[in-house]
């Protein structure tokens, strides 16, 4: 028994299947999970001493790599101050103004502590301000566990087979109504059925919860003219493309403006930071100034409020980051390709700016239903034969590469070279 499967039987016996998050359990490729002791650049390092060339990083906020100098030092100097207040920082005002700056369109931020925290508050702000109830979703997309979002959802929630979950009442459910990603008549006759009656249209600009998916052409300039139309907000969950994509995310890559967006811990440099923005008029009907309920005593906690601000910063005055860790991407997911022509593997890798997946199907993926047409457990095969040479990918097929600042040509090229071994034996 190595130093990780002690610990996990450790961890199963106080904590529900070992982890505070499920996918981490690694139930869906057949595993015990590694436990990690520290990690830098584009590198983990489990804690039995092996290093891995890391593809999660942290589920995608480690976009500068792991213990960036520049982030380290400013929670290392806000720490001398205090750890939380639970009042008002100059901190959170810089921040504020430093989102509203890189992204197209917003006016005011509203900080919370995680993009599942930052969907339910613009969820309940588009309800407060419209006077509607239903919000629409799309299959697979997953937008955090509040209880609106958790209908046909994507992420850990369709690793386990279950893209629904227990304990969420019948009469809550009812008011999400979900259309297919990627598909504007699907959305359009939700509306049409229940017009004047839905708040909101919900939607990851890229699908990165069914594994990496990205929008059609003008799937996302329908959908704003859909909720034009009909009188709903558009919401852009940012919480993986925001900051990633493209200093002002999804808006700036794409050119379509959302009328609320929500950001995850990217913000914040990996710590646990969400927020949610849009323009002074909507957030105005926010607590204090407005009817829509929304707090948190750690919101703007000062020591992730100082990562945010150093990493939004370097992002902020060095574009050429997201040229560099795109044309990344583009290479690897090239190289991946070249892999399943020469070995004819039955894969599929789709890859927009730094996010890519490899699919266990032969068929395109553009929507929830090629996503379900992946072998989940030729993945898993994968992923544990990676893992063996030393590629630390997601442990599920259902979620996303992240490349980062941090990856070097040699990272990439030894990447491909032991997908390049492991596909000749899968």
């Amino acid at each position: 028994m190595d130093t990780s499967e002690r610990m996990f039987a450790e961890a199963c016996a106080v904590m529900p299947g070992g982890v505070n998050s499920p996918v981490r359990a690694y139930r869906a490729v057949g595993m015990t999970p590694r436990f990690i002791r520290s990690a830098k650049g584009a590198y983990i390092t489990d804690v039995d001493g092996v290093e891995y060339i890391d593809y999660v990083g942290s589920w995608g906020p480690m976009i500068l790599g792991h213990s960036h100098p520049d982030v380290l030092q400013a929670v290392a100097d806000t720490m001398k101050d205090g750890l939380s207040f639970g009042a008002p920082t100059g901190r959170e005002t810089e921040l504020a103004k430093l989102v509203c700056s890189m992204v197209p369109g917003i006016e005011m931020v509203r900080m919370v502590n995680s993009g599942t925290e930052a969907v339910m508050s613009a969820v309940r702000l588009a309800r407060g301000a419209t006077g509607r109830d239903k919000i629409i979703k799309f299959e697979g997309c997953y937008h955090g566990h509040s209880d609106s979002m958790l209908v046909k959802a994507g992420s850990g929630a369709l690793t386990a087979g279950r893209p629904d979950s227990a304990g969420v009442p019948a009469a809550i459910a009812s008011g999400t109504l979900t259309a297919q990603y990627n598909n504007l008549d699907s959305v359009e006759a939700l509306l049409r059925a229940n017009d004047g009656e839905v708040a909101a249209v919900i939607v990851e600009p890229v699908a990165a919860n069914m594994g990496v998916v990205p929008p059609a052409p003008g799937f996302l300039e329908g959908l704003r003219r859909l909720c034009d139309q009909y009188g709903a907000l558009l919401i852009f969950d940012e919480v993986i493309t925001g900051f990633r994509l493209a200093r002002g995310g999804a808006q700036e890559y794409f050119g379509v403006r959302a009328d609320l967006v929500t950001f995850g811990k990217i913000i914040g440099g990996g710590m646990p930071v969400g927020a949610f923005a849009g323009s002074k008029k909507l957030m105005e009907q926010v607590a204090p100034t407005g009817p829509v309920y929304q707090a948190g005593t750690l919101s703007g906690n000062p020591v992730a409020m100082a990562a945010g601000l150093a990493q939004l910063t370097i992002l902020n005055e060095h574009p050429e980051i997201y040229m560099q860790i795109e044309n990344s991407a583009i290479w690897l997911a090239t190289q991946l390709r070249a892999l399943e022509e020469q070995y004819h593997k039955g894969c599929t890798v789709n890859q927009i700016g730094s996010l890519l997946s490899v699919f266990f199907t032969d068929r395109p993926v553009t929507d929830f239903a090629g996503a379900k047409s992946s072998d989940t457990e030729r993945y898993a095969a994968y992923f544990r034969a990676m893992l063996k040479q030393g590629i630390y990918l997601a442990p599920a097929q259902f979620e996303a590469m992240f490349v980062g600042a941090a990856h070097t040509k040699d990272d990439l090229m030894n990447t491909v070279l032991a997908a390049s071994r492991v596909m000749q034996e899968l």
